[in-house]
Protein backbone atom coordinates (compact mmCIF):
# COMPACT_ATOMS: atom_id res chain seq x y z
CA UNK A 1 0.00 0.00 0.00
CA UNK A 2 1.33 3.45 -0.95
CA UNK A 3 1.52 6.58 1.11
CA UNK A 4 -1.95 7.79 2.04
CA UNK A 5 -3.19 11.38 1.79
CA UNK A 6 -3.24 11.43 5.61
CA UNK A 7 0.41 10.32 5.83
CA UNK A 8 1.51 12.78 3.14
CA UNK A 9 -0.12 15.73 4.96
CA UNK A 10 1.17 14.63 8.37
CA UNK A 11 4.74 14.19 7.11
CA UNK A 12 4.74 17.59 5.37
CA UNK A 13 3.47 19.42 8.46
CA UNK A 14 5.83 17.53 10.80
CA UNK A 15 8.77 18.45 8.59
CA UNK A 16 7.72 22.12 8.54
CA UNK A 17 7.40 22.08 12.33
CA UNK A 18 10.79 20.39 12.78
CA UNK A 19 9.37 17.32 14.49
CA UNK A 20 8.25 13.77 13.72
CA UNK A 21 4.98 12.26 12.59
CA UNK A 22 3.70 9.63 15.06
CA UNK A 23 1.51 7.38 12.89
CA UNK A 24 0.62 4.69 15.40
CA UNK A 25 -0.14 6.16 18.80
CA UNK A 26 -1.68 9.35 20.12
CA UNK A 27 -1.73 12.72 18.40
CA UNK A 28 -0.14 12.66 14.93
CA UNK A 29 2.23 15.62 15.34
CA UNK A 30 3.56 17.01 18.63
CA UNK A 31 5.66 20.13 19.03
CA UNK A 32 6.59 21.81 22.32
CA UNK A 33 3.58 24.13 21.94
CA UNK A 34 1.16 22.37 19.57
CA UNK A 35 -0.72 19.10 19.20
CA UNK A 36 -1.83 18.50 15.61
CA UNK A 37 -4.21 15.75 14.51
CA UNK A 38 -4.58 15.13 10.76
CA UNK A 39 -7.97 14.13 9.36
CA UNK A 40 -8.80 13.72 5.67
CA UNK A 41 -12.36 12.42 6.07
CA UNK A 42 -15.09 14.74 7.43
CA UNK A 43 -16.81 11.77 9.10
CA UNK A 44 -13.69 11.40 11.29
CA UNK A 45 -13.51 15.04 12.48
CA UNK A 46 -15.22 14.15 15.79
CA UNK A 47 -12.64 11.40 16.41
CA UNK A 48 -9.82 13.82 15.65
CA UNK A 49 -11.25 16.41 18.02
CA UNK A 50 -11.61 13.74 20.74
CA UNK A 51 -7.97 12.71 20.21
CA UNK A 52 -6.93 16.28 21.08
CA UNK A 53 -9.20 16.62 24.12
CA UNK A 54 -6.62 15.82 26.81
CA UNK A 55 -3.74 17.86 25.43
CA UNK A 56 -2.52 20.89 27.37
CA UNK A 57 -0.94 22.37 24.22
CA UNK A 58 -2.59 24.49 21.51
CA UNK A 59 -4.63 21.92 19.58
CA UNK A 60 -5.13 21.88 15.83
CA UNK A 61 -7.01 19.73 13.37
CA UNK A 62 -5.13 19.67 10.05
CA UNK A 63 -7.31 18.95 7.01
CA UNK A 64 -7.10 19.09 3.21
CA UNK A 65 -7.69 22.60 1.84
CA UNK A 66 -11.14 21.76 0.49
CA UNK A 67 -12.33 20.66 3.96
CA UNK A 68 -11.22 23.73 5.96
CA UNK A 69 -14.74 25.23 6.10
CA UNK A 70 -16.29 21.95 7.28
CA UNK A 71 -13.54 21.48 9.86
CA UNK A 72 -14.09 25.00 11.22
CA UNK A 73 -17.77 24.20 11.67
CA UNK A 74 -16.99 20.88 13.38
CA UNK A 75 -14.55 22.59 15.76
CA UNK A 76 -16.89 25.44 16.75
CA UNK A 77 -16.93 25.82 20.53
CA UNK A 78 -14.10 23.34 21.15
CA UNK A 79 -11.13 25.72 21.27
CA UNK A 80 -9.40 23.58 18.64
CA UNK A 81 -7.83 25.46 15.75
CA UNK A 82 -7.75 24.45 12.09
CA UNK A 83 -4.76 24.12 9.76
CA UNK A 84 -4.78 23.40 6.06
CA UNK A 85 -2.78 20.57 4.46
CA UNK A 86 0.37 22.71 4.44
CA UNK A 87 0.24 23.66 8.12
CA UNK A 88 -1.11 27.18 7.58
CA UNK A 89 -3.37 28.20 10.46
CA UNK A 90 -6.89 28.97 9.20
CA UNK A 91 -8.49 29.27 12.66
CA UNK A 92 -6.35 29.93 15.70
CA UNK A 93 -6.64 27.61 18.71
CA UNK A 94 -7.66 29.17 22.02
Amino acid sequence: MGVTKHDRIAKEIAEKKGTEYHPHKGVDIRTPKQAIEVEVDPSKFKEGLAQLRNSTKACYLAVPNDLVKEAKEAATGTGVGIMNAHGTIKKRAH
